[in-house]
């Protein structure tokens, strides 16, 4: 009686939240909310005094609606995911979503943000994770008059949605190894600065749960020093990356891994958290470029200066013509071709390595 009962709220719930939909039942899920930075923000910077914007062109050069104010040429990982997991639209900026639509998920990252609020004030005003915390707090509230007071039905709905949370690489890129602006570098070493970062996104990604989300998804910090911005700001010993980046970036991958790990023995109760392993899917891409068909790994195909790293792509400026063989749009950000490649690698792979415990297809499943 229980799986009937659930059966019947799941296909209200369908309802609901694909009303505008031309094919309800390829949804696989309610609702898709997102937490992060620059690599998934579509918007919410746009009206914010900060340089940490791309709500001009070339920046959506290739996407459907022209530019959004997403960081790259095309669809973000997430917009890629939103369609393996059959949405008819792509989640909309919080900045802008109102009304019923905020039942299929909304979209918090803000670029330049990281785990810590001090992340990315160099480059002006945006939403640290804490604040998108907030914003999604606000949401819950929203959402739950449309249940009239049902808390059950209501609960149900959150534990089925998928949570995406992608922060960490600005509170390296953009505090930690920013050593004229912020002094962390001085007061932790790499491993105690990791761990500090896995403290306060424990808390956070606890507050979420606390929230009502279950089924939630952790990324690792990609390989960030073998991005063009560090590219052309290194000149390494035999070595093309930066590793002294590399490295501390791995001690916090390790310690979010570990974290997944102790959510997922019973700390917190009826939840599912799968660990996406960014740094090493993004390393497979860049060994194996020719095979995913690419051909341009260490220079973005928009940008200004020693591997189009020094400067991000300026207004109007003209991209290279081919963005298909590139990996990096600009000096820190994939091209759509990459991020298409690793949402699918996340949601369909079936090696560990890539997702852990367990892949997004099988995550929507439970």
């Amino acid at each position: 009686m229980a799986d009937f009962i659930k059966l019947v709220v799941w296909v209200v719930l369908s309802f609901w939240c694909s009303a505008a939909m031309s094919q309800p039942n390829h949804q696989q899920v309610p609702g898709l909310f997102i937490f992060g930075d620059s690599l998934v923000d579509n918007g919410n910077n746009n009206a914010l005094l900060s340089l940490a914007r791309a709500n001009y062109r070339p920046y959506g050069i290739d996407f459907p609606q022209g530019t959004t104010g997403r960081f790259t040429n095309g669809r973000t990982f997430v917009d890629a995911l939103a369609q393996l997991l059959g949405f008819p639209n792509y989640i909309q900026p919080y900045a802008a979503v109102r009304g019923r639509v905020l039942l299929q998920g909304a979209n918090y990252a803000s670029g330049a943000s990281g785990i810590r609020d001090e992340t990315g004030n160099n480059l002006g005003a945006h939403m640290s994770m804490n604040q998108q915390i907030q914003n999604f707090r606000t949401t819950v509230v929203q959402l739950s008059r449309y249940f009239r007071g049902d808390g059950a039905a209501f609960a149900y709905y959150l534990s089925k949605c998928i949570i995406y949370c992608g922060l960490g690489s600005n509170d390296y890129l953009n505090n930690y190894f920013m050593r004229d602006y912020y002094s962390t570098s001085y007061e932790y070493t790499p491993k105690a600065y990791a761990a500090s970062l896995i403290q306060d996104y424990s808390r956070q990604l606890t507050e979420i749960y606390n929230l009502g989300a279950r089924k939630v998804l952790v990324t690792a910090v990609g390989a960030i020093g073998c991005i063009p911005y560090e590219l052309a700001r290194y000149n390494g010993n035999g070595s093309r990356c930066n590793e002294e980046i590399n490295s501390a970036i791995s001690l916090f991958n390790a310690g979010l891994r570990r974290l997944v790990d102790r959510f997922n023995s019973g700390l917190l109760p009826g939840a599912k958290f799968v660990y996406l392993d960014s740094y090493q899917s993004g390393q497979d891409l860049a060994v194996n470029a020719r095979s995913y068909g690419f051909e341009v790994l260490d220079r973005g195909c928009c940008g200004v200066g020693r591997n189009n790293g020094q400067i991000t792509c300026l207004p109007f400026q003209i991209p290279c013509a081919n963005r298909r063989n590139h990996l990096f749009w600009d000096a820190f950000h994939p091209t759509e071709a990459a991020n298409i490649l690793l949402a699918k690698k996340a949601y369909y792979s079936t090696s560990r390595t890539y997702t852990y415990p367990i892949n997004i297809q099988q995550l929507v499943m439970l």
